[in-house]
């Protein structure tokens, strides 16, 4: 693993690093994850948002369930059984079809993860009432992870807004009354020792009475994060073996993510849910022809997942 400067060097060439040396690729290792972005459009605008989305970014349509049903046609093909399906944004809760698409892939028997902020788009009378009603029918199979970036409320609106922790307090509070399965989703953006953010999330959790252990790294996630401004170093071949990592273990050895691009005739499948704009991470109209091994080349892959430890699937 080689660190050079300037770092406008690095991350150019597919096939080598900046040093010439053979960049690490991920081969594909079975579908486990199937990510669907709902489109870009939140309701709030975050100040570290690596997707940008915002009331304005429409950059990635709303996902329809005409758009979807192809591609779990292609998942049963692909994968041996049940996978997990996670849906993504901007907001989830905000495109018009979303119990549809939920309710597309659990009918299916797949397991089902929603990323939300648990704001106002989430409390809509449609929506709660939808959530509920797929919660009867299929609750052990539909999961939430809910972004909180901090236990304290003046971090957390530091990140996205006067106002919105206590919002989202709201929103975990009634998921939790409902009984559906709750994780959370922290930053580390401010630098805290990872067991002073459990222990501070922890007793948060105590004090409203959710069941999740902030103990469990499945429960509540810390993300690495992503910045642009670090001069990160190149994963080459021969890091596997001196960072002691399995590529297997990397989102794109069993992930893929689709989208539909604004103006786009049709979805595209995306390597990675953290690269969506990156031309070069787009591999194809279809799941099946999606599976040649992904190149580490973005500073992302070497920041967020293979030294971060990072994972967005549950």
């Amino acid at each position: 693993m080689t660190v050079t400067d300037p770092p406008y060097t690095k991350f150019c060439d597919p096939n080598l690093t900046a040093q010439g040396e053979p960049r690490a690729r991920v081969a594909f290792d079975g579908l486990k994850t199937l990510w669907v972005n709902t489109g870009t459009l939140c309701n709030i605008a975050c100040a570290h948002c690596y997707i940008e989305s915002s009331p304005t970014n429409d950059r990635f349509e709303y996902f329809t369930t005409a758009d979807f049903a192809p591609f779990l046609q292609e998942v049963a093909a692909l994968a041996d059984g049940a996978i997990e399906i996670g849906f993504t944004g901007g907001e989830p809760f905000l495109n018009p079809q979303i119990i549809d698409l939920v309710e597309l892939a659990v009918a299916r028997g797949h397991r089902v993860l929603i990323l939300t902020n648990a704001m106002r788009p989430m409390m809509r009378p449609r929506v709660r009432d939808g959530l509920l009603a797929l919660q009867a029918a299929y609750g052990g199979r539909i999961a939430l992870r809910v972004s909180l970036d901090h236990f304290d409320a003046e971090q957390h609106d530091q990140e996205r807004g006067a106002g919105s922790y206590a919002e989202t307090l709201l929103g975990v509070d009634w998921l939790s009354e409902a009984g559906f399965i709750i994780s959370l989703a922290g930053r580390t953006l401010w630098g805290v020792d990872e067991t002073q953010m459990r222990a501070g999330f922890s007793r948060l959790i105590a004090a409203r009475g959710w069941a999740i252990d902030a103990n469990k790294p499945d429960e509540l996630v810390l993300f690495p994060e992503m910045d642009e401004a670090i001069n990160v170093p190149e994963i080459t071949d021969a890091c596997w073996g001196l960072l002691e990592v399995d590529p297997r273990a990397m989102m794109c050895a069993s992930a893929r993510m689709v989208a539909k691009r604004k103006g786009a005739a049709a979805p595209s499948v995306i390597a990675c849910t953290l690269l969506p704009y990156e031309p070069q991470f787009e591999l194809a109209a279809r799941l099946t022809d999606s599976l040649a091994p992904v190149a580490l080349n973005h500073r992302h892959c070497a920041k967020f997942c293979v030294l971060g430890g990072g994972s967005c699937s549950a």
